[in-house]
């Protein structure tokens, strides 16, 4: 809960900077809007059931409590959100996902989240230039890269199978309803 006040504090912040002037097109709004899209999407992702997949079932163990800290700088909490979005992305954006995936579905997850990070850039860039780069890229930023690639890894040690990537599937989409959830309240 914390993250999500710091996150939403930080989204105000950046939003409005001196004056009352945007600096930078982002809103509390748009970033709800996007995410409930792509979890949408994600649902609709759907192949198999999860309970054909239980032997494959997997904890990659995302850092909600880290990325939740009251301690979060506003660099940090602008690049989390950015690395989670990334990550997802490059996940998505695999030859093995399209393999994966009915390839419309795909392609609008990756419109989707494309979209979201190109909308998050200019709030991420502003914030992490006018502080050392190396700040947001600390702590929870670097635990949410290690949470990927430990699905990196799960996804290569199961040989991409199909329940693999439903296992994948339902973890991200979990990770993101969190955090929509928290946003919303």
């Amino acid at each position: 809960m914390a993250f999500v006040l710091s996150l939403l504090m930080v989204l105000v912040l950046v939003s409005y900077g001196p004056g009352g002037s945007l600096g930078c097109d982002l809103s509390l709004n748009h970033v709800l809007a996007g995410t409930e899209k792509n979890l949408t999407l994600l649902d609709q992702m759907r192949r198999l059931s999860p309970h054909l997949c239980l032997q494959d079932r997997k904890d990659f163990a995302f850092p909600q409590e880290m990325v939740e800290g009251g301690q979060l700088q506003e660099a940090q909490a602008i690049s989390v959100l950015h690395e989670m979005l990334q990550q997802s992305f490059n996940l998505f954006n695999t030859k093995r996902s399209s393999a994966a995936w009915d390839t419309t579905l795909l392609e609008q997850l990756r419109t989707g989240l494309g979209q979201q990070l190109a909308d998050l850039d200019d709030c991420w860039q502003q914030v992490t230039g006018e502080e050392d780069s190396a700040l947001g890229r600390k702590g929870p930023t670097d635990a949410v890269t290690t949470y990927f690639k430990g699905i990196h890894v799960y996804l290569n040690e199961k040989e991409y199978s199909d329940c693999a990537w439903e296992i994948v599937r339902l973890d991200i989409r979990r990770a993101f309803s969190r955090f929509i959830n928290q946003l919303a309240r």
